[in-house]
């Protein structure tokens, strides 16, 4: 590892548990922008409490994260943030280690694509140098939240894949997938990176991948079984992810309107909210089929936006990823505006608590709106990069500089 990685990782540690110390993490682990009531850390202590009282932890409506989290806090919960710090520890080193190895994999094909002049001569000033591709992830975050390990799984399937290996790519995919529901959807992106390096057929490759995935989750789920002896925590985790009857504030989409929605039109608003995580897989699979890494940034992405339960740690995984597309600066149309707002809207989300709550002078509305307008930035920040990236193939293909027919200066359209 880089000597700069390694330290910048220790002063993110030191600086971490500063803060923890200080008392920051008691204010930050009670904001509905950073927990959740699936990773809230109180919760996972009221769990624990119904566990060593001999009562399920899922017989009420307080915990709802997945039994190999209650049994592994059970075991740790006296070094609760060291585990917490040793998880972004390791999502740190694990997003370096892919973004490394991802990087040294352009630039290889980079070369070859130069030496057999791919590339129109006008674009050339395109070509990534060595030292665009230098990446340092750092993420401070004083709260305990089991976001954080769901986060560090994630990386380590990324690595994983990014590596090659399908065998922890497919186990790291299923805990990840048992942890929550959403990033099944990552599984498509693995199988288009997975696929270029294997001389597999493509659907006995799908078979294996499938086979490996299908049975790591059959061990976790069979696993929980054996730790509770019962099958509650299904409906508890998995029925509240999709069914949320839990309508706690968050940065997240659903809370307010199906606070206002009528019980008749619960069912179909919920399917409709919840097969967008779901429905864009397909389309974004086949535009970015040849660009991997890309696809499991979009998708991470609309994970974070769309999900039932969103926290800033679900939206830090995928901005982790933006120094990666550093050489897109240049196509990007709206990152001054989409950054103000973001920034303002991170401000402005304290605020409006406080006036809803606590001053009574404002009401959901007020936060809700704020908060419409957070996701609405996040997905033109998305819709940029990923405009961006498509522009930037294009002139790689076709010249920088387009031309109509007649000669005069084309203006290229996402359509």
């Amino acid at each position: 590892m880089a000597a700069p990685m390694t330290l910048l990782l220790i002063v993110a540690v030191t600086i971490r548990a500063v803060l923890y110390r200080s008392g920051v993490a008691d204010l930050v682990s009670e904001r509905v922008e950073v927990v959740s009531p699936l990773t809230a850390w109180k919760r996972v202590v009221e769990g624990l409490a119904l566990l060593d009282l001999g009562v399920s932890p899922y017989s009420g409506d307080v915990f709802h994260e997945t039994p190999l989290i209650i049994y592994l806090f059970h075991f740790l919960v006296d070094y609760a943030e060291i585990t917490f710090m040793l998880a972004d520890v390791i999502t740190a080193v694990a997003l370096y280690m892919a973004v490394k190895d991802y990087n040294k994999q352009v630039f290889r094909k980079q070369k070859y694509a130069l030496e057999a002049d791919r590339y129109p001569l006008d674009c050339l000033e395109l070509i990534r140098s060595p030292g665009e591709m230098y990446y340092i992830p750092l993420k401070v975050y004083p709260s305990c939240s089991t976001c954080g390990l769901n986060n560090a799984v994630i990386a380590l399937f990324i690595l994983s894949t990014v590596k090659g290996n399908m065998l922890l790519s497919a186990i790291f995919l299923s805990l990840a997938t048992y942890q929550s529901i959403y990033p099944l959807t990552l599984s498509a992106a693995a199988l288009l990176y997975l696929m270029q390096v294997s001389p597999a057929t493509f659907w006995w490759f799908v078979a294996q991948y499938a086979f490996m995935y299908l049975g790591s989750l059959l061990v976790l789920v069979g696993l929980s079984f054996f730790l509770l002896g019962f099958w509650d925590y299904l409906p508890s985790v998995y029925g509240f992810i999709l069914s949320v009857p839990d309508l706690t504030p968050n940065i997240g989409l659903f809370w307010d309107f199906f606070a206002e929605m009528f019980e008749h039109f619960r069912l179909f608003f919920l399917c409709v909210f919840q097969i967008n995580v779901f429905f864009y897989t397909l389309p974004l699979s086949i535009k970015l089929k040849e660009h991997p890494v890309f696809l499991i940034f979009m998708q991470l992405a609309v994970i974070s936006i769309f999900k039932s339960y969103p926290t800033v740690g679900d939206i830090s995984l995928y901005l982790a990823f933006l120094p990666v597309w550093s050489h897109l600066h240049r196509f990007l149309r709206n990152i001054f505006l989409v950054s103000c707002v973001l920034l303002a809207c991170s401000a402005l989300f304290p605020v409006l608590w406080h006036l809803w709550i606590y001053a009574g002078s404002a009401n959901s509305n007020f936060y809700y709106a704020i908060t419409l307008l957070f996701n609405v930035a996040q997905i033109l920040l998305v819709s940029d990069y990923f405009y961006a990236f498509l522009r930037r193939e294009h002139h790689l293909s076709y010249g920088l500089y387009l031309k109509r027919k007649d000669g005069s200066e084309a203006t290229l359209v996402l359509k």
